[in-house]
């Protein structure tokens, strides 16, 4: 399959440790098929009195055997599995580089816990595609191909059973199991994706289902997917079952053929007795290398269907066209930056309208514009396209006179002053979530900026929990525009920094960083419309599109969208109790 593409070639990649492997593999199969032979050849000696050293050659050559199986053995495990988990780390490191550039659009189409069930799950599934898959059948025929030359030079009609059994071992057992398996075909991932998913989902919104009262019913769900996880894990192990117990059956079947047709070529004069124990223990230890061909089918198809999983998440056809330039070119961190956009469009997966609408803004190395308007209409999207989150549908971005597309994604981040809505925190403390940058700052730089952003009291030791869940959404704010501050270069990408704050600490903290930026681009998308008197620019963004733009007094004289936005605001405060 073209899903197993990647693990093919890391496949080759192995080919030292695969070729040991199989090395090891056949000696280890042929040294325990001459090993039973000689121990039942021994045996059958023992019935004539033979000489003392025929006995003593036949009993070193069973221990000598027994000791190369063992060592052969050992090798062809230790070969075997250290290139599966080497082709492992592999599949992971190109998945995952794979998935990274995808982000954020990858979480707009995939559920969290159905990514990370593929992630962890689907890729840990994969070895046993070496293991159980592609290595079996080569030891297989080999050992097999070995035996029956050597049961051929005793009797021709003996290596044909076993060249019979073989046939039904390796295409008519598979096939019956093949048959069975594939109306659970990929059930149990399936199931294990949903039930990671649901867990994941709980666990985030743990409080809101509590506050709602909906806890029991997705403990009703959670029950309902862990149920039907059971299930389908108890059909796949039947299926498995159903294999192995047909295998052991032509096993059986074959050395009851053996012992028969050779007692029946003994009677006739055409094969000499003592070899008939010999024959038969060959038989029966041969058919144990081929056991795993059983199960191989099921985990054949459900090493695909983890790769076609992995292959979907990475290879899904992007939302919007990639551009044609390779990205090589960086940005000057020393000056600040001009921000050129032009005729912009673009619009979600799934969505009937589109986020921006030929979107178009100039803003002048050094200047300030804020960017204002209703919910959902596209100011938070504008700030993606300039990181290379996203890619128009239409358009062009430039910053500082370089095309976005020619920019080096990175170049973009490692100079902006960038903000989000949501920011993320990790779990450690303050002062691992201010260094997230890996810049050099000390405690004093670290404690000055809690200072400017209204934590004054807050020790650089205070734990920070995963999501900042210890932390207030004033508090989460604050700690983003302090991460922020501590940064270098001349651009900043604000997008509703100071939402959860109230109005005294919201002005306090602005203070601070615009005397910080008083020489940088600067581009603030917010809702409240006090303390932009003193930007360059205001512009007015309804539904994608730019319906107005000018500075603070000129959109007050207008009368317009602002002007109505303002006295609303006003009235409001107005309202409110003091």
């Amino acid at each position: 399959m073209s899903e197993l593409a990647i693990l093919s070639q890391a496949m080759i990649r192995e080919r030292k440790d695969i070729l040991l492997s199989i090395v090891g593999g056949f000696v280890a199969g042929i040294a325990g098929v001459v090993l039973f032979s000689a121990s039942g050849y021994l045996i059958s000696q023992t019935v004539f009195a033979p000489p003392l050293y025929t006995l003593i050659v036949l009993t070193s050559l069973v221990k000598l055997l027994g000791l190369l199986r063992a060592a052969s053995r050992y090798g062809e495990r230790l070969y075997s599995h250290r290139a599966t988990f080497s082709m492992l780390s592999r599949v992971r490191a190109s998945f995952f580089s794979k998935l990274i550039p995808l982000t954020p659009g990858i979480l707009n189409r995939n559920r969290s816990g159905d990514l990370l069930a593929r992630i962890v799950g689907d890729v840990e599934g994969l070895q046993h595609y070496f293991l159980r898959v592609a290595y079996p059948p080569i030891i297989v025929v080999m050992v097999f191909l070995s035996t029956m030359l050597a049961a051929a030079s005793f009797s021709v009609w003996i290596a044909c059973l076993l060249l019979l059994g073989m046939l039904a071992t390796v295409f008519v057992v598979p096939g019956i199991v093949l048959l069975g398996y594939r109306g659970v075909n990929g059930q149990v991932r399936k199931q294990r994706a949903s039930l990671s998913a649901e867990i994941t989902e709980v666990l985030y919104g743990y409080r809101e289902l509590k506050l709602y009262g909906q806890l029991a019913q997705r403990e009703r769900q959670l029950r309902q997917a862990s149920g039907a996880l059971a299930a389908a894990q108890r059909r796949a192990a039947g299926q498995l079952l159903r294999g192995q117990s047909l295998h052991a059956f032509v096993t059986y079947l074959i050395c009851w053929g053996v012992l028969a047709l050779g007692a029946y070529l003994i009677a006739h004069g055409t094969m000499a007795g003592v070899y008939l124990a010999m024959l038969v223990m060959a038989a029966l230890t041969v058919f144990e290398e081929a056991a795993a061909m059983a199960t191989l089918p099921a985990y054949k198809q459900d090493s695909e269907h983890a790769a076609k999983r992995l292959t979907e998440a990475v290879l899904t056809p992007p939302l919007q066209p990639e551009s044609p330039v390779q990205p090589s070119r960086a940005l000057n961190t020393d000056d600040a930056l001009s921000i050129e956009i032009s005729g912009v469009s673009f619009q979600y997966e799934g969505e009937w309208r589109p986020a921006l609408n030929h979107f178009s803004l100039q803003m002048p190395p050094g200047s300030r514009t804020a960017i204002v308007g209703p919910s959902s209409c596209g100011k938070s999207t504008l700030i993606e396209l300039l990181l290379k989150l996203r890619t128009p549908t239409a358009g062009d971005l430039r910053l500082g006179g370089i095309s976005v597309d020619e920019l080096e994604a990175s170049s973009i981040w490692n100079t902006a002053h960038v903000v989000l809505q949501q920011s993320h925190f990790f779990r450690g403390t303050i002062r691992d979530n201010l260094l997230i940058d890996g810049e050099d700052h000390t405690d004093d730089d670290l404690l000055n900026i809690l200072a400017k952003v209204q934590l004054p009291t807050a020790s650089l030791s205070d734990p920070v929990y995963e999501k900042g869940e210890n932390l207030s959404d004033g508090e989460k704010q604050r700690l983003a525009l302090a991460r922020a501050m501590l940064r270098k270069g001349k651009l900043w990408l604000l997008d509703e920094p100071t939402s959860s704050m109230d109005y005294v600490t919201e002005r306090r903290v602005m203070t601070h960083l615009y005397e910080q930026a008083s020489e940088d681009t600067l581009l603030l998308i917010c809702h409240r419309l006090n303390g932009l008197e003193d930007f360059d620019r205001i512009v007015v963004v309804e539904q994608g599109s730019v319906i107005e733009s000018g500075s603070y007094s000129a959109l007050m004289e207008q009368k317009g969208y602002f002007y109505r936005m303002k006295q609303f605001e006003q009235q409001l405060m107005n309202s409110l109790p003091h």
